[in-house]
């Protein structure tokens, strides 16, 4: 692993964020064919549906996936409680699945395993939009690749650590915006 981005107090860890997740990225179907979407089907999450977005958790985007739609992409479910954080277009986006649901190729999202929370995880990545994008590619638009994801550091917490630190944040942040669904 890279150097620590910064000292921890006793009890944390550094860890990269494949040692605390698996890390799924998302697909599209064909646009132009209208039968790959449905008004009422597997809930599907773009960039584009965080725009202006403020609440930690969503359930569906502005179109669902038929199931013929969600068979012709590289999209997969994830599960409820998973971290969701956009990699292109822009990097940074940050949100918990409310439910099981998939998103397009430009999410690669962290289903997170062990001692972890969420909503930790997600306060610790928006922080963290500049360190990401430092380590993203591209030329006609930056990109953070899974395996870049994947490498990134992330403080590990005990959980009680994690609980108040969460609480904390939201005490502060949740009076301005919408932080529970």
């Amino acid at each position: 692993m890279n150097e620590p981005r910064w000292s921890l107090p006793p009890g944390w860890a550094w860890a990269k964020t494949s040692d605390i997740a698996q890390i799924v990225g998302g697909g599209t179907p064909p646009s132009r064919d209208e039968n790959n979407f449905a008004e009422s089907g597997i809930p599907w999450i773009t960039p584009a549906d965080l725009t202006g977005y403020e609440s930690a958790y969503i359930s569906r985007g502005r179109r669902d996936l038929s199931y013929r739609g969600y068979q012709n992409c590289g999209a997969r479910l994830i599960p409820k409680g998973s971290v969701l954080f956009s990699s292109r277009a822009p990097i940074g986006y940050c949100v918990i699945a409310e439910n099981e649901l998939c998103t397009n190729q430009g999410f690669k999202s962290l289903v997170l395993r062990g001692e972890m929370l969420p909503e930790f995880v997600r306060y610790y990545l928006l922080s963290a939009k500049d360190y990401a994008q430092s380590l993203a590619s591209g030329t006609t638009f930056l990109e953070l690749s899974g395996s870049r994801v994947a490498s990134m550091q992330i403080p590990i917490a005990p959980m009680a650590e994690q609980r108040r630190i969460v609480d904390r944040l939201d005490g502060l942040t949740c009076p301005l915006l919408p932080c529970h669904s």
